[in-house]
């Protein structure tokens, strides 16, 4: 069982016990009432359709429930892990989006976890790059075992991070600000319009706690490991936030803290731009962020490889299939790697070990 006190702060592993500070998510006491943000479904009529972050290419079409057994729960091993001459293999996963029994599968086949889900991977290193809510089935359940394979991790002398993703920052919004309107850049918007209609579950919702919350407020938004820069979207709107990996990440965070709805939509509404390493530039947006950043290669998720291939246009069409996705797109004259293998549109959960041999 995932303890309220296990959570991840700037890039750090579970924090077993801690004081209350003032950088702590704070929940208003409104978001535990019986609210519109509970029912899964679509916003008011008399509110008027809901409008899209310029930039993003959402998904509307339902996907169908995976069913799954119980989560096996797995007790912790206090031993001490042996010395080790290094850190262990990198490892990265795209995103998830509810979809726990494929994450379970991927995770297996590449020995990090065991058939009982238990860390076996000794000292590796992995990274989640963020988005593991919504659209698949349990969202929930992919946050507490990325948050119980964190302590694992750890006790085993490895580690297990994770990367806010702009559906972290959907998800917090929905249950922060329900539909406090907010200025959308194309007028009135609200989270809980934003996230129905980008696959957000009522499951998610009414299983969503002040730790799960907590967790995902303090999440890094970068991080520069073995000359990867490892962020969520293919964007350079991470420009905006800083000129070091701290700065961002602590920008963020304090944006959040302020919990001010337009602040915050701002936020969402730059973390769901995409595809700015994909066509000509691509290589020179990439480019600016090593130059600010560090690094010489970025790692990202977000944006499905189906559609940086350019084969699948969007999500909405009649063939909601896309290209079978094997591994990792490489691109942007080699600068770039792109993570999302397409789950929610049928397509391959990724985790890859880094670095690529090409």
């Amino acid at each position: 069982m995932v303890e309220g006190s296990m959570t991840q702060g700037a890039g750090q592993g579970p924090e077993l016990a801690r004081a209350a500070t003032l950088r702590d998510f704070r929940v208003p006491a409104y978001v535990h009432e019986a609210g519109p943000y509970a029912q899964n479904t679509p916003p008011d009529e008399g509110a008027g359709p809901a409008e899209e972050p310029e930039g993003y290419t959402p998904t509307r079409r339902d996907l169908p429930v995976i069913n799954r057994g119980d989560t096996v729960q797995v007790t912790v091993d206090p031993a001490a892990p042996e010395a080790d001459d290094g850190p262990g293999p990198l490892y990265v996963v795209g995103d998830v989006h509810g979809y726990l029994d494929q994450l379970v599968a991927a995770l297996q086949e590449q020995g990090l976890i065991d058939a009982a889900g238990d860390w076996s991977a000794g000292t590796a290193r992995l990274w989640f790059l963020g988005d593991f809510t919504d659209r698949g089935p349990d969202g929930i359940g992919v946050i507490d075992l990325v948050m119980r394979l964190s302590a694992e991790a750890a006790a085993a002398g490895g580690y297990c991070k994770a990367l806010m993703g702009n559906h972290e920052l959907l998800l917090l919004g929905a249950k922060r600000f329900a539909d406090t309107p907010v200025n959308s850049g194309a007028g009135t918007a609200t989270f809980q319009a934003a996230w129905l209609l980008n696959g957000g579950q009522k499951t998610d919702m009414d299983r969503l706690q002040d730790h799960h919350l907590q967790w995902m407020a303090r999440l890094d938004a970068m991080e520069q490991v073995d000359g990867h820069l490892l962020v969520h979207s293919d964007t350079t709107a991470y420009l905006d936030y800083g000129d070091s990996i701290e700065a961002v990440n602590d920008t963020i965070r304090e944006t959040l803290t302020r919990n001010d709805a337009d602040e915050c939509w701002d936020l969402f509404r730059k973390f769901t731009k995409r595809f700015a390493f994909r066509d000509d530039g691509g290589a020179e947006a990439v480019r600016s962020l090593l130059d600010a950043y560090g690094g010489t290669r970025i790692v990202h998720g977000h944006s499905p490889i189906p559609y940086l291939l350019g084969e699948v246009g969007s999500e909405d069409g009649e063939d909601s299939t896309g290209p079978v996705v094997d591994g990792p797109h490489l691109y942007a004259d080699g600068l770039a790697i792109a993570m999302d293998g397409g789950v929610t549109m049928a397509g391959k959960l990724l985790v890859q070990q880094l670095p690529l041999d090409n």
